[in-house]
Parts: C-alpha cells; sequence; structure tokens
C-alpha cells in the first residue's frame, strides 16, 4: 500500500514560510532557511537542490512531521422522525449535538415558504431560505429518529435588531448554563444589510431563553459603498476590514480561560479569490460567556472557508475549512486559538456540519464519527441529515479498497 502522504501536499499554508519569487539564480537567501538535507530531498525528489520550482521552495518548507491521520471520506443519511425531508419547510444549519439525561439535543434554522429573492415585495416576501426564520431544537434518543419540540428563540419585536430572521446557531454549555450565538437581520432585508450575532442563555436545554438586548458582535464599521444604491453590494469606494458587511456562523468555544467566539466575516465589495468567494473567519475573544467580546487584533485568522465548524483538539483548536478560498478542504490546528497550519486537505465534507460534541476527540478524526449537516433539496427545501465520516490512512489500486473504505 502506498501512505497517503499527498493528503497534506497541498499545504498551501507554506506559501507565509517561502519568502521568496521565483529567481532564475541558482541559489538564494531564501533557499538557506530551507532542509536541504540528502533525507528531505530524495523524499520530495528533489535530485538538484541547485535549480528549485516554486512548487519545490514550498514543499522543503512542509514540517517534517507530515501525516494523514486527518484524510477522511463522507456519507450522509436520511433521518427519521420529525427531522425526515417535509415540503414546504427549510430547516438547516444544524447546532452541534449534546446529550442531556439521556437525550440527544439539535437546535437549528426553521422557516416556511418559497424564497422569492430581492426583485419581489422586501417587506413582506421572503429574499433567502433563511430569511424569516425562528431557531427550533429537537431532541432524539438514538441521533436516527427526532422530535421537533418547538420555537427556542424567536425573531424580535419590530425594530429590534433581530426583528426579520434569527438563524445559524450553536450550542455551548458552560457551568450548568446554556448557550446560543446566532445570527441575526434587522428588517428591511436588503443586500446591503449587515448582519450581525446575538446571545440567548437558559438554564436548561429546553428553555426558556434569555436574549441579549443588543448584538454581542457586529461588522467592523471601515468600509464605504461606493453610491447611494442600497441594493449594490459590490460598488465600494473602501472595503475596509475583512468583516466590514457581515459577521456569519457564529461559534464560541471555551478556551484557556476564556471564551473564544469564532465568526464568518464577509468584506464589502466582496471579491472572488482561488475560484472562490473571499471569505475568511475572524476570532473574538471574551472573559465571560456574555461578552464583552473584542476581535482579535490578528483577525482574520484564516484566508479561506465557510461555516465555522472548530473544536478543541490537543490542546488547541482545529477548524474544518471548506468551500471558499485557496486553503479550502483542509483541516488546519492551531495551538493558540489564532494561528493555524494545515493538517489535511478533506475532500467531500459535508455542508454546515453540526458536530457532534458527546464525542471522545482524543484520537484524530473520532469527531467526525457521526453527526448532523444540511442539505438542498433545492433552492426552496433544505432538509437535516446524518453523516459519518471514516478515517482512510491508505490506498491500493483496486476497488476492493474503495468498498472497505480504503482503510
Amino acid at each position: 500500500m502506498i501512505r497517503l502522504r499527498f493528503s497534506v501536499a497541498i499545504l498551501l499554508a507554506s506559501l507565509a514560510m517561502v519568502c521568496c519569487q521565483p529567481q532564475q539564480q541558482q541559489t538564494s537567501d531564501c533557499d538557506k532557511e530551507l532542509d536541504l538535507s540528502p533525507e528531505k530531498l530524495d523524499y520530495l525528489g528533489i535530485t538538484n537542490k541547485d535549480y528549485l520550482s516554486a512548487a519545490s521552495k514550498r514543499a522543503l518548507a512542509w514540517p517534517d512531521d507530515l501525516t494523514n491521520e486527518w484524510f477522511g471520506t463522507f456519507q450522509v443519511y436520511d433521518l427519521k422522525g420529525d427531522l425526515a425531508y417535509e415540503e414546504g419547510v427549510v430547516r438547516r444549519d444544524p447546532s452541534a449535538v449534546i446529550k442531556v439525561d439521556g437525550l440527544y439535543y439539535v437546535w437549528y434554522t426553521k422557516s416556511t415558504g418559497k424564497t422569492q429573492g430581492f426583485e419581489g415585495d422586501i417587506e413582506n416576501e421572503k429574499v433567502f431560505p433563511w430569511d424569516r426564520c425562528d431557531i427550533w431544537y429537537a431532541t432524539s434518543e438514538d441521533g436516527w429518529t427526532w422530535k421537533e419540540e418547538g420555537v427556542a428563540v424567536a425573531r424580535g419585536e419590530k425594530g429590534a435588531y433581530d426583528d426579520r430572521s434569527v438563524f445559524t446557531t450553536e450550542i455551548m454549555v458552560h457551568e450548568g448554563t446554556y448557550y446560543l450565538c446566532y445570527q441575526t437581520v434587522k428588517s428591511p432585508y436588503i443586500k446591503r444589510v449587515k448582519n450581525q450575532v446575538g446571545l440567548a442563555w437558559s438554564d436548561s436545554p429546553n428553555g426558556p431563553w434569555t436574549k441579549s438586548e443588543e448584538p454581542i458582535l457586529s461588522p467592523a464599521d471601515n468600509g464605504e459603498w461606493g453610491n447611494d444604491d442600497p441594493n449594490d453590494r459590490f460598488s465600494v469606494k473602501k472595503k475596509g476590514d475583512f468583516d466590514s458587511h457581515k459577521v456569519h456562523d457564529p461559534c464560541i468555544i471555551p478556551f484557556k480561560g476564556k471564551f473564544y467566539l469564532y465568526y464568518k466575516g464577509e468584506q464589502m465589495g466582496e471579491g472572488f479569490t482561488f475560484g472562490g468567494r473571499q471569505i475568511r473567519h475572524g476570532v473574538a475573544i471574551a472573559d465571560n460567556p456574555k461578552g464583552p467580546y473584542v476581535k482579535s487584533k490578528y483577525n482574520p485568522i484564516s484566508n479561506s472557508g465557510h461555516e465555522i465548524c472548530v473544536w478543541p483538539q490537543d490542546g488547541g483548536i482545529m477548524s474544518l475549512i471548506t468551500t471558499d478560498g485557496p486553503e479550502k478542504n483542509t483541516i488546519q490546528w492551531s495551538p493558540d486559538g489564532v494561528n493555524f497550519e494545515i493538517k489535511s486537505v478533506i475532500p467531500g465534507a459535508p455542508h454546515a456540519i453540526g458536530l457532534n460534541r458527546t464525542l471522545d476527540t482524543s484520537e484524530p478524526f473520532a469527531i467526525f464519527d457521526w453527526g448532523l449537516t444540511h442539505q438542498y433539496k433545492n433552492y426552496n427545501w433544505q432538509y437535516i441529515r446524518r453523516f459519518k465520516g471514516t478515517q482512510k490512512t491508505s490506498h491500493t489500486a483496486n476497488s476492493d479498497a474503495k468498498a472497505k473504505g480504503g482503510k
């Protein structure tokens, strides 16, 4: 069998480690920092160290402990009960799964009705599937058959910062209190609307939930639109910070005595990079679960990604980076919760993963044993499904290995 060393062979993070651009001279100051040992050169198939391409320089800058412990594949399955597909209903963006008194719990975005987009009656119609949503929750004894329990967090009253929609929630449990962080939108839902992050807490997973009176996180206020058209989100005079337009997909992790709020940032005048949207992640840190949260000076902490999927691992924080940017489809790890390095590529990861936080994560890839995700039936209707991840550490050249998971 051939070891899957290639699973981390696209460590694009090493771009930052190699300071030189391709040059015609045989050596450069940057080359002196690279490991040019005979063993390293032989492993990488480099036979002439005097002529190094940019790709070879990046490879020589990779860490020595390349493994494929975080490489794997995924399968997705239908759920039973109330979370099975239902025509006319949107259920999406499941939170992490937790277990309380023998029951699994999950929170998610729910709405009804078709999506009309921005061309209709914005005040009364639905511009996105996640528009006009509330946060619901469901319970299960086995993680397969789910019972929908009702609304956990509803939209606010007219004029409130969350009066249009509350959605894309995540759960955190700390010292007997349950916390839900989530995205919020205030009406009218125009293309330039600036999403924020809200918080609710309860002494029970069944509520009642107390909502924060104000957002706990807002977009940066240092961009400048290029005209007065409220539905032109691409025309800018100044783009501002990576999160100058929206803060999305929040997730709070207790870490090193503080609370790390990870989130997705969208920039005013958003562009495209490496074939994907210009999406990056940030973190805001607080001493108390309820805040105040202060954005890290090192933001953005990723140059790629989409939905936030983070978890504690090996004394640091792991992050699954998907969908957008030059480092999409990778798993990254940070010892300090801010500075991340690629550990593996991860093709085909499900969308909007809700991790199962009841799992023992001492082993690599164990966090993906099973969890929840969402899937589009079409643009109007989405539903929640269950995924299973299988670690893959080697491969053979026949089809039998694929059937066995390739292990």
